[in-house]
């Protein structure tokens, strides 16, 4: 479903990783490791289109990402670092704002259920300032359920969540995959996904200089 063929990633003046492939199956899990700038961060913005490839390319079904960045886009979830939670909308209005930019129902029954995957129900009338880190980081996924897509790109999804809540991340994950949806995410943490391929970045380090002449350094 889901492929990238002979990928090399450039920030700045240094190769984060090169000659990487993955293929990814609808169903399927493929989680990311690797020390402090191996490039997993890197890897899924390169996978949601935020970053072009140096070399290499990404295929959905057999079609370059690059070609449609806004089809692309709307078959993908991708949760950064940061939690997209705006500080003076509770905790509903944030969901139901992601679920209506993303096509997804706005009604507050469906949104309700949507936080109540993560167990923030209670935060759907608390404002965002007034939200731990730990619960915005729960108000943040339950956008993922609130406007479906086939392709979850979660970089470090159990940043600041409690054993509970990484469980439930754990179900909601299962859920997804059960329904033929996949998920690429990165993770320092233990996260219990069934089948799972395991993607060490440390592997695919480069191995040569900036200036070595290949295609996408010009």
């Amino acid at each position: 479903m889901f492929q990238g063929k002979n990928l090399t990633c450039v920030r700045g003046e240094r190769i984060v990783f090169q000659d990487l492939n993955f293929d990814l199956a609808e169903g399927g899990a493929l989680v990311l490791i690797g020390p402090n700038g191996a490039g997993k961060s890197s890897l899924l913005r390169l996978m949601a289109g935020l970053l072009a490839p140096a070399e290499g390319s990404l295929l959905w079904k057999g079609e370059n990402t690059l070609d449609d960045f806004d089809e692309h886009a709307l078959r993908l979830h991708y949760v950064g670092h940061h939690d997209a939670v705006k500080p003076v909308l509770t905790g509903l209005e944030n969901v139901r704002f992601w679920s209506g930019v993303r096509g997804g129902k706005i009604d507050d029954e469906h949104i309700l259920g949507a936080l109540d995957a993560f167990d923030a129900g209670r935060l759907a009338d608390v404002a965002g300032r007034f939200l731990s880190a730990g619960q915005k980081r729960r108000v943040n996924l339950a956008r993922i359920i609130a406007a479906p897509a086939p392709l979850w790109l979660l970089d470090e999804p159990t940043t600041a969540l409690d054993r509970a809540s990484i469980g439930l991340l754990d179900t909601a994950i299962r859920k997804h995959r059960e329904s033929g949806g996949a998920v690429v995410l990165s993770t320092h943490a233990d996260i219990d996904l069934d089948a799972a391929t395991v993607m060490d970045l440390a592997d695919f380090a480069a191995t040569h200089p900036l200036g070595y002449p290949f295609a996408g350094a010009a």
